[in-house]
C-alpha cells in the first residue's frame, strides 16, 4: 500500500517537468512565428530609412517633382493629392459602408439582408485593380482622368471593410440599451441614430482609420483613374498625382534620383499607415 501510494507521488515531479518543457518549446515556437512575421516589416522598413531618409527634407515637403533625372524637387503633388483623394473616399465609403453595416446589424430579418451580406462577401475579395476598372468605365470614359475617379475606386475598397466593422461594433452594443429606447415609444430609426450609434462611434471612427490606412497604399486603381498630375491640383475633376502613382513611377525609373524620392515618398506612407494604425488602436482602447 505504501510503495502503491508513493508511486504517483514520484511521477508528479517527471510530469511537471514535461509540462514545463512542453511550455517552453511552445512559447519558443510562438516567438519564432512573431518573429518570421515582424522580421520582414523591420527588413523593409529598415531599408527605407537607410535609402530615403535622406531624401525627407524641407524641400520634399513644399515643392514638386524635378524634371526626369535631375537632382531635388519633393513629392507636394502627391501629398496633397493623395490626401484630397482620401478624403473624398471617406465621404463614399463612410457613408454606405456605415449604412450597410446598420442594415446588417439592425435589420437581421429582413428579405434583402442575405443580398447586402454576400455583396459585402464579395466586394472584399475584389483585387484593386477591378474597382479601377469600374470607376474607368463609370468616370474616367466619360469624363476622362481625374481625381474624383480615383476616390471613387478608393471609396470602393473601403465599403466592405467599413461594413464589416460597423456591423461587428453594433452587435456589441447591449440589447438592453435598444430596448430602453423603444420603451420610451422611440420608433427604430431615432433610436438606432440617437442611441445606438454614438454608443458604437469610437469602434466605428476606428474601422474608418483602419480602411483608409488599407486604402492610402493602393496604386493600381490609381493608374488608370487619377492618373498623375507633375503640379499641385485641387480641382477633383483634373487628373491628380498620389503617393502611390509617384512611387511606382520613380521606382521603374532609371535614373537614381527618381528612385531616391520613390524610397523617400514609400518611406513617409509607411509612417502615416504605422502612425494611422496606431491612433486606431489607441482610440479603441481608450473607447
Amino acid at each position: 500500500m505504501r510503495a502503491a501510494a508513493a508511486h504517483p507521488a514520484r511521477r508528479a515531479p517527471r510530469l511537471s517537468l514535461a509540462r514545463r518543457m512542453k511550455n517552453l518549446l511552445m512559447g519558443a515556437l510562438i516567438l519564432l512565428a512573431t518573429g518570421l512575421v515582424v522580421a520582414p516589416l523591420i527588413l523593409i522598413f529598415g531599408y527605407l530609412l537607410r535609402e530615403g531618409l535622406g531624401a525627407l527634407n524641407l524641400e520634399f515637403f513644399t515643392r514638386t517633382p524635378a524634371p526626369e533625372g535631375e537632382a531635388g524637387g519633393g513629392l507636394l503633388n502627391a501629398i496633397i493629392g493623395s490626401l484630397t483623394m482620401l478624403l473624398m473616399a471617406s465621404v463614399v465609403g463612410v457613408l454606405v459602408g456605415v449604412a450597410g453595416g446598420v442594415f446588417l446589424a439592425e435589420y437581421p430579418r429582413h428579405p434583402l439582408m442575405p443580398t447586402i451580406r454576400l455583396i459585402s462577401d464579395v466586394l472584399a475579395g475584389i483585387p484593386a485593380i477591378v474597382m479601377g476598372l469600374v470607376a474607368y468605365g463609370l468616370i474616367v470614359l466619360r469624363f476622362g482622368f481625374s481625381g474624383l475617379a480615383g476616390a471613387l475606386a478608393l471609396g470602393f475598397l473601403m465599403i466592405p471593410i467599413v461594413v464589416r466593422t460597423t456591423e461587428e461594433v453594433l452587435k456589441l452594443v447591449p440589447l438592453s440599451v435598444r430596448e430602453a429606447g423603444l420603451s420610451l415609444g422611440l420608433p427604430q430609426w431615432v433610436v438606432i441614430l440617437r442611441v445606438v450609434l454614438p454608443a458604437a462611434a469610437g469602434g466605428i471612427v476606428t474601422g474608418v482609420m483602419l480602411a483608409l490606412a488599407r486604402v492610402a497604399g493602393e496604386a493600381a486603381p490609381l493608374l488608370f483613374t487619377a492618373f498623375g498630375n507633375s503640379s499641385v491640383n485641387f480641382d477633383p475633376t483634373r487628373p491628380m498625382s498620389a503617393l502611390p502613382l509617384e512611387i511606382y513611377r520613380g521606382a521603374t525609373s532609371a535614373y537614381d534620383e527618381n528612385q531616391r524620392m520613390a524610397k523617400a515618398g514609400a518611406l513617409l506612407l509607411i509612417s502615416l499607415i504605422f502612425l494611422t494604425s496606431l491612433l486606431a488602436r489607441r482610440f479603441s482602447r481608450r473607447k
